[in-house]
């Protein structure tokens, strides 16, 4: 190289990178024809790490903070240009910078449902959604693995990558979990928390560090959902199914009145009239066993009172007189009560 040549050739003694923008994981120093100046200071930021690239092959790593940079501090380097300890001259080398900042609301979701295997309904189909973050840890595998001598690597450029890993091991966190199937809507942190677990590893080969998992929705299969639907109703109702079911007849008896009253075409008086009948059963028969366990007991007690059986017809008969009890249940306990009587 000619004297000329030497002073017009531009030297570096400031490497440092100022992030422009969000979702850059990877930034390559414009080095072009330049050379790095022997003792000049390398800045590395806070949320940042560098790498300095020999011929694709890559030597020394720093975190943040501020290098001089020389023999001592790249040994790595030195080693693979065989410097000595003399070596006092520019040099060239390629340097990268990496974001380690956490890499927040990345979007992941079925597009398509997944097929799963459940011990309880066989195979079942699933949609689910939610987001995940991460952040670079091993810039030097990161850099072998993924972003290589590119200028610029994007949290977008690896989007697809990563969303394929986190519906790859959706299987392996719904059997890790533990949770049956049908009950992972509503176990959705326990869900997100084995699918971080399950992925955690193929994230970590990239150079990459899964700092969170969140699971916003679970999608069940229509037939499942009902199913589901049916179970948490039960859930509600408890034991007590008596009462539940004294409840709806109640609910039901009302709007059947009305529904009769206004007329609603043949059919449908029909309808109506079927389940009156359906329900004024019901009635009848629980009533006919409260009244049938009075009746017995009256029966089994001694010196039972002439006013009591009176007030007992008296209310057998409103109730007659309301349809819920018929001419012939009527008679049958208005006889039994007035032998009493004799």
């Amino acid at each position: 190289m000619g004297l000329m040549d030497f002073i017009k050739k531009q030297f570096i003694d400031v490497i440092e990178w100022t992030e422009e923008g969000d979702g850059t994981l990877a930034w390559r120093y414009p080095m072009a024809d330049h050379e790095i100046q022997y003792g000049g200071s390398l800045t590395v930021r806070e949320s940042q790490m560098a790498v300095f690239v020999n011929e694709g092959q890559v030597a020394d790593v720093f975190g943040p903070g501020r290098h001089t940079l020389n023999t001592q501090t790249l040994p790595l380097l030195t080693n693979l240009k065989n410097w000595d300890k003399l070596f006092q001259s520019p040099f060239k080398s390629d340097v990268y910078f990496f974001s380690t900042r956490q890499q927040i609301d990345q979007r992941w979701g079925t597009s398509q449902p997944v097929t799963l295997r459940d011990k309880d309904f066989g195979a079942v189909r699933l949609r689910a959604f939610g987001n995940y973050s991460y952040r670079i840890t091993d810039p030097k595998r990161f850099h072998t693995e993924i972003s290589g001598t590119r200028e610029r690597y994007t949290a977008a450029d690896l989007d697809g990558q990563l969303r394929g890993l986190m519906l790859q091991h959706i299987s392996d966190a719904v059997a890790q979990s533990g949770v049956p199937f049908l009950d992972l809507a509503a176990n959705q942190v326990e869900f997100a928390q084995q699918l971080q677990q399950a992925t955690a590893p193929s994230f970590e080969a990239l150079g990459l560090k899964l700092e969170g998992v969140t699971v916003q929705n679970v999608s069940l299969p229509e037939e499942l959902q009902k199913i589901l639907d049916q179970k948490i109703g039960m859930g509600m109702v408890g034991q007590n199914m008596g009462q539940f079911m004294q409840y709806q007849t109640a609910q039901a008896i009302p709007k059947l009145a009305e529904g009769v009253g206004q007329g609603g075409g043949v059919a449908g008086d029909a309808m109506g009239l079927g389940a009156g009948v359906a329900l004024g059963q019901v009635l009848a028969q629980q009533l006919g066993q409260g009244l049938g366990g009075a009746a017995t007991s009256a029966a089994g007690s001694v010196g039972i009172k002439p006013d009591e059986i009176m007030a007992t017809l008296e209310k057998l008969g409103e109730l007659k007189a309301k349809g819920i009890l018929t001419d012939e249940e009527f008679a049958a306990k208005k006889a039994e009560l007035l032998k009493k009587l004799v």
